[in-house]
């Protein structure tokens, strides 16, 4: 995958050097349909990206958040899942944890996958059993082994809610808008684990689903689930991921909940 993961980091690079363009000039920004922002950097990069990659790979079937989708993609044998900026609402608001993310998918299976954050220069690259680096330098998951004092990624007020049959116990407890730099951040051993139960989309975790695990940390729905990737819906029910010494202990708290899938 060395050819196809050097066309979708210089991409990446690209895309990310276009939305700090458009960052410096002020943000253009409205409201889909759905109620989520979109700024005119998201659009703009998007075209970016599909230029670069349906000319370089013009078999590949190509996913995006800001694509209108063509179910053309479920009949090719490799697609192109894209974000093209994950995190819109840090970007809006000038914070740096947004990422331009891009995946090389096969039968529901990252193949490779790049994570840029252009407002940090962090470059995240995987290939599937190729190991996963920052910057050019491998990284490892935390070896972490008890939920409390952990360093978890989430929503404080789902960890604090007294529904929970066993509480949570005291951890450090942070938000960041992108669910995709959230996991590269478990991948990296920055933190040790994150936590939605709400339905994410493929876009959101392709790129960072083989990162996570090529680093050593395990990513599933709330119920153990493996994820599967260019489905119909191109969507997952909810997100486990986690150092390897936390993801049983997190799944036990659950996996007992029904969510709509």
């Amino acid at each position: 995958m060395s050819d196809d993961l050097a066309l979708i980091s210089e991409a990446a690079r690209a895309g990310g050097t276009l939305a700090l363009a458009h960052r410096a000039d002020g943000v253009k920004v409205r409201t889909k349909t759905d109620g989520t922002p979109v700024t005119e950097a998201d659009e703009a990069v998007d075209r970016l990206l599909f230029e670069r990659l349906t000319a370089a790979r013009p078999d590949y079937g190509w996913l995006s958040e800001e694509t209108a989708d063509d179910p053309a993609r479920l009949r090719t044998a490799r697609q192109f899942i894209v974000d093209p900026i994950d995190g819109t609402k840090a970007y809006l608001k000038g914070d740096p944890w947004y990422v331009v993310s891009i995946a090389v998918v096969e039968a529901g299976q990252t193949l490779a996958g790049v994570l840029y954050a252009p407002a940090l220069d962090e470059l995240y690259q995987v290939t599937r059993g190729g190991g996963a680096t920052l910057n050019g330098q491998p990284i490892r998951a935390s070896g972490t082994r008890a939920l409390e004092g952990a360093a978890m990624l989430g929503d404080a007020p789902l960890f604090a809610d007294p529904r929970w049959p066993t509480p949570w116990p005291p951890m450090r407890i942070v938000d960041r808008n992108a669910v995709a730099y959230r996991m590269a951040l478990v991948a990296s051993g920055a933190f040790d684990a994150a936590l939605s139960l709400s339905s994410k989309r493929d876009w959101d975790l392709a790129a960072a689903t083989l990162l996570c695990q090529e680093a050593g940390a395990v990513v599933t729905d709330h119920q153990g689930g493996e994820l599967s990737f260019n489905s119909p819906g191109a969507k997952v029910r909810s997100l486990i991921c986690a150092a390897p010494g936390l993801h049983a202990e997190i799944l036990s708290r659950t996996a007992f909940l029904t969510l709509p899938s």
